[in-house]
């Protein structure tokens, strides 16, 4: 029993570190609520589901601070970005995922583990003994919520997370709307054209947001805080901050020729991106929202190409609870009152399926060292996964600690030229440069 890795949660951290435990030779038993206990925001009993977008951001390893990441996963075996390879959609630069082939191919790999099991129930209080990994994501139970803010003795965060919603392709009028990446990003036609656009002129977009400002929202209960993480933020909050907020945000044109207008400057472009490798079905990038479900269909209908659009999924909002890591967890992402309980993923507060997955790698090869006699430190800062880790546990002010992707502010300086005052993209090159050797040099003595 003292062998076996206990994990609560069976989204992107909790899957991920249990492969990498048992693929280190440790018995691994995940716990998992649903279906038994579903959440508003989980339609499916598999393990990790993707809920809002279906996007790992950026797969650049030489200029984006995500895409090294996904880097670093892939050089450690890693099965959801093994997975993510697997289902890949057409999005330019950026890493898309068929959703459901995705989780349905993590859940099989796990379950054909012969030393993973899944056991399907609730966790409602904090275990007194064992090897346990809790990576309950945002939307942890209220009984186990309860149970993580008694032994912690602190108010646990909370922000709001918002889910986009999805568009039918067939009920999309491509007369008005066409294919292209921003900038014609991509190696292939099918990366370049991965991106429908619907554009708007000036006055259409002032209308839209007049629209957006005045539609009924979700109301909050008694108690609750409206602190949005900044990284998804509901475009009616952006547009609370200014008319133009959403023009240099998901609606900037830049990089985009209207293929039936081309000599026309849109004034604001909604951008919609594949979420199924059929592609019948498309997300609304940067669309997260929380206005009601009836106020919804009649405003994105207000969005040339979509008067006629037809929804597979209308947006909602969930609220995301947090831990204050810095002050909670130790370099390990043990809980420093109970050092036999680790915590990973978005709990831990980092922010994005990358990162979560990326907290569950690290998570599980840690728990699985230490059963096997054979602790492993953390990576170093100089890596993505080690950058992100000493944010968490101690390189982020306790204060103001806020949910976070990882990025290159999170890196120790360039020691050589790269760092001063060079352009941006040498400097990029030298973070991910000395990243990859550092995280191959932990690997193999890690391993």
């Amino acid at each position: 029993m003292s062998d076996i890795l206990h994990i609560v949660g069976g989204g992107m951290a909790g899957s991920e570190a249990a492969w990498q435990a048992a693929q280190a030779g440790v018995r691994v038993v995940i716990h998992e609520m649903r279906p038994q206990v579903g959440t508003f925001a989980h339609k499916t009993g598999n393990l990790a589901e993707m809920v809002c977008s279906n996007s790992f951001r950026s797969d650049d390893s030489e200029q984006n601070a995500v895409g090294l990441l996904h880097w670093e996963m892939r050089a450690a075996g890693g099965l959801i970005m093994a997975s993510a390879d697997a289902h890949r959609l057409p999005a330019g630069g950026a890493l898309a995922v068929d959703r459901d082939p995705f989780a349905e191919t993590v859940t099989a790999r796990l379950m054909a583990h012969p030393l993973i099991s899944v056991s399907y129930e609730e966790v409602t209080a904090l275990p007194d003994d064992g090897h346990w990994i809790i990576a309950t994501g945002p939307l942890t139970s209220p009984g186990l919520g309860a149970a993580i803010q008694a032994e912690t003795g602190a108010e646990a965060l909370a922000f709001f997370d918002a889910i986009a919603p999805i568009v039918h392709f067939e009920s999309i009028d491509m007369d008005t709307a066409w294919l292209q990446s921003r900038y014609d990003k991509g190696e292939t036609e099918e990366e370049r054209t991965a991106y429908i656009n619907c554009p708007m002129d000036k006055a259409q977009y002032n209308a839209f947001i007049d629209a957006l400002l005045a539609a009924d929202k979700t109301e909050f209960h008694e108690g609750e805080t409206a602190g949005y993480f900044d990284g998804c933020l509901p475009i009616e909050v952006m547009a609370e901050r200014g008319r133009e907020t959403l023009r240099h945000g998901p609606m900037k044109p830049v990089g985009l020729t209207d293929a039936h207008r081309p000599t026309d400057k849109p004034y604001a472009v909604v951008q919609l991106r594949r979420d199924n490798a059929l592609g019948t079905l498309y997300n609304i990038v940067g669309f997260q929202t929380k206005m009601k479900y009836g106020a919804q269909t009649a405003v994105f209908k207000m969005i040339p190409g979509l008067e006629n659009a037809a929804f597979a999924r209308l947006g909602g909002i969930h609220r995301n609870t947090f831990l204050n890591s810095p002050t909670l967890l130790d370099s390990q992402m043990r809980l420093k009152s109970r050092p036999h309980i680790r915590f990973a993923g978005q709990v831990t507060g980092v922010e994005g399926y990358v990162e979560s997955a990326a907290m569950g790698l690290l998570a599980g090869r840690m728990a699985a060292a230490e059963i096997l006699g054979r602790p492993i430190e953390a990576p170093p800062f100089t890596t993505a996964m080690g950058a992100l880790v000493n944010h968490i546990t101690g390189g982020a002010e306790a204060k103001t600690f806020q949910p976070m992707n990882v990025n290159f502010g999170l890196f120790p300086p360039l020691e050589d030229a790269r760092g001063g005052r060079r352009g941006r993209k040498e400097r990029y090159k030298g973070y991910t440069d000395r990243a990859k050797e550092d995280w191959q040099a932990w690997l193999a003595a890690s391993t």
